[in-house]
């Protein structure tokens, strides 16, 4: 066979002759053009694994040849080369189509990685080309995907992963909680030619402020007071691969500035070494907030947010995607049943349709949540309407806020464990009896002159709230304490804290 043969655009004679040279030595066969006609001759007669291209040509700009690729030669990668300090340049490249970048000087390591993962893609090696059909075309199949769905959203969605897969360009995914930023990733790595290197997800609001240096670019032995080991950070676990940003919104100012810099040089030094090395990650970000907005309140860097947010990738909300729901709901109660097929629950009359008119502000995170719950509750294996105790907005309605006010407690403890069914056993049982506290305006009123709450749901979640914080409050939030105290079992207590956001004090 053929070795594969790449086209080199630059006017500058030295420089395409080290490149001719260094792609010679790979054991690749090289055309050169000095300006974009000359390109455009060699393109129309020859097919190429790979085209490199300067930035700035004599008789135009290497964007105009990177549009026209991007166009008219979709199976072709072509990369550019910037000048240094360009990075406003690197990033209209790779939005115009450009699969990588290299800057000026040209480092020779940096652009044998850079073509090696190119020709992965032209060659059919990787699952990109494989699946994406030379960039147009549907991606992995329905039946081969993370992203579970047939309607016409998710095909749209699948596509167009099939296509980003092919580049090297930053992704910025968003997309409401729960809609499966994470999975559309890891679908982006799965049929990329990174897919046989690391895919790292780091959740950056769950890494302390003082430790986030470390754990991102790691550090040497020795580096500070237990620093017993070298270790290295999240970009050297992902060289090579993926490396994807979660809830990067989160991020502290102080840090934005030194990843700014890890993302544009493709470099990190560790901590207490004096020498940076280079890093090959593909970054990309996740979040739910709205970060132009965040940009504008000065929360978030403007460089920083124009280097992630080279691709955007927006996710559908569950309620819009309705038709999966069948789908999805197969999907999640096998799961929850595991190997054993026989132990598989299955739907009674009318869950699907309770289901589908439900606006699940949590979507796909919520179902999971609501389906094992009413696993949970189901007798014989067969889910019914009642078990999934469905609360908030349905389809076509915005799902109640919760009031800006304090929970509202019930008038005694009889009354609000009536109203949420839970039973405070006597004081003699627990050595001390929970001490009613004083009930809000709104409540008493309600309960003192019989007028109807306007939100039962609503109302009922706050009484609950409060009588689980007063128990959790009188035992130090001892969970076990708490438990006994209100007569139910642990794992019941945290399930309440979870659904009604109750989290123990900071120590």
């Amino acid at each position: 066979m053929s070795a594969p043969r790449i086209l080199v655009v630059d006017d500058e004679a030295d420089l395409r002759e080290l490149l001719e040279i260094t792609l010679l030595k790979m054991g690749l066969d090289v055309d050169s053009a000095a300006t974009v006609r000359e390109a455009r001759s060699l393109l129309a007669a020859t097919t190429y694994a790979l085209v490199l291209t300067d930035m700035r040509l004599p008789d135009g700009l290497g964007l105009e040849l990177v549009r026209e690729v991007a166009a008219s030669y979709r199976s072709t990668p072509i990369a550019v080369i910037t000048a240094y300090g360009s990075a406003e340049n690197a990033v209209v490249a790779l939005k115009a189509g450009a699969f990588d970048y290299v800057s000026k000087p040209v480092v020779l390591d940096d652009l044998r990685t850079m073509v090696r993962s190119a020709l992965k893609l032209s060659d059919g090696g990787g699952k990109a080309a494989a699946q994406a059909g030379g960039g147009g075309g549907q991606g992995m199949a329905q039946g081969n995907s993370r992203l579970i769905g047939q309607s016409q959203a998710m095909g749209a969605l699948r596509a167009q992963i099939g296509r980003l897969a092919r580049s090297q360009a930053p992704i910025a995914i968003n997309g409401e909680s729960g809609s499966g930023k994470e999975l559309a990733a890891r679908e982006i790595h799965a049929q990329s030619a990174r897919a046989s290197k690391a895919f790292v997800a780091v959740n950056c609001g769950a890494i302390p402020e003082a430790l986030m240096e470390a754990e991102f670019f790691g550090y040497r032995k020795g580096a500070f007071t237990g620093a017993n080991d070298e270790r290295d950070g999240f970009f050297q676990a992902a060289n090579g691969g993926t490396l994807m940003l979660d809830e990067v919104a989160d991020l502290p100012l102080a840090m934005q500035v030194k990843l700014l810099r890890a993302i544009q040089e493709r470099r990190v030094r560790k901590i207490g070494a004096t020498a940076e090395e280079a890093v090959d990650v593909r970054i990309i970000s996740a979040t739910h907030k709205d970060l132009a907005k965040l940009v504008e309140n000065g929360q978030f860097r403007q460089d920083l947010f124009y280097r992630l947010n080279v691709i955007e990738l927006t996710l559908p909300p569950l309620r819009e995607r309705l038709d999966d729901l069948p789908l999805l709901v197969d999907a999640v109660l096998a799961r929850l049943a595991g190997p054993e097929v026989s132990n598989r629950a299955r739907l009674g009359d009318g869950v699907l349709a309770a289901l589908q008119g439900y606006a699940f502000p949590g979507n796909v995170r919520e179902l999971e949540n609501v389906l094992e719950r009413a696993l949970a509750f189901a007798d014989d294996g067969v889910i019914e309407v009642g078990d999934l105790l469905l609360k908030g907005a349905r389809v076509g309605e915005a799902a109640p806020s919760a009031p800006a006010a304090s929970p509202p407690a019930a008038a005694s403890p009889a009354a609000a464990t009536a109203a949420v069914g839970l039973a405070l056993p006597p004081a003699a049982a627990v050595g001390a009896a929970v001490q009613p506290a004083p009930a809000a305006p709104e409540a008493a009123a309600a309960l003192g002159t019989g007028e109807l709450p306007s939100n039962l749901p609503d109302y009922l979640n706050q009484v609950e709230r409060d009588i689980i914080l007063r128990a959790l409050t009188q035992t130090q939030f001892n969970r076990t304490q708490a438990a006994s105290l209100l007569g139910i079992s642990v794992r019941q207590l945290r399930y309440q804290m979870q659904k009604l956001n109750i989290n123990a004090p900071e120590p």
